[in-house]
């Protein structure tokens, strides 16, 4: 009786193995230099980067549109930028330009997140430990809730 050798999956079988007929990838990372352009904080939510020299053309590249607008979209987008200039910081900790960038965005963001938070009550549990009870964390609406002008 002949021996009969299971055929390997084909490249399409997507169940977890990488078939022998799969290429490899190639990674790059481009280095960035001290005191790299910066986008806008707005750019920076849409782009996925605070920097425009990290952005990179991405095949499937999904279209947001534009990022969240009022007070609850001011306050992720500065909140993007503080990521990313850490991120930024622990590869250029020598960067004085870039910590103080750092220091003005977080005092920004600081400013915008009492704000919101006047308006709008806490946007994290901890944020309520300022309050006078736990009702100000459950009342709403909840801030994925919110919208300028009101509820959804």
């Amino acid at each position: 009786m002949e021996n009969i050798v299971p055929t390997p999956p084909a490249c399409g079988d997507a169940c977890g193995l990488m078939p022998e007929c799969a290429p490899l990838a190639v990674p790059y990372v481009p280095f960035q230099q001290t005191g790299s352009k910066r986008y806008s904080q707005q750019d920076a939510l849409a782009n996925g980067t605070l920097f425009p020299g990290l952005n990179l053309p991405f095949h499937l590249k999904v279209e947001t549109g534009n990022p969240a607008q009022g007070h609850l979209g001011e306050l992720q987008a500065l909140e993007f930028v503080l990521v990313e200039l850490g991120l930024y910081l622990d590869t250029h900790q020598e960067d004085a330009e870039a910590m103080e960038l750092y220091r003005q965005y977080a005092a920004m963001e600081q400013q915008a997140r009492t704000t919101y938070e006047a308006m709008h009550g806490p946007i994290t549990q901890f944020a309520t430990a300022g309050s006078k009870n736990w009702n100000a964390w459950l009342k709403d609406p909840w801030p994925w809730n919110y919208q300028e002008g009101g509820m959804k």
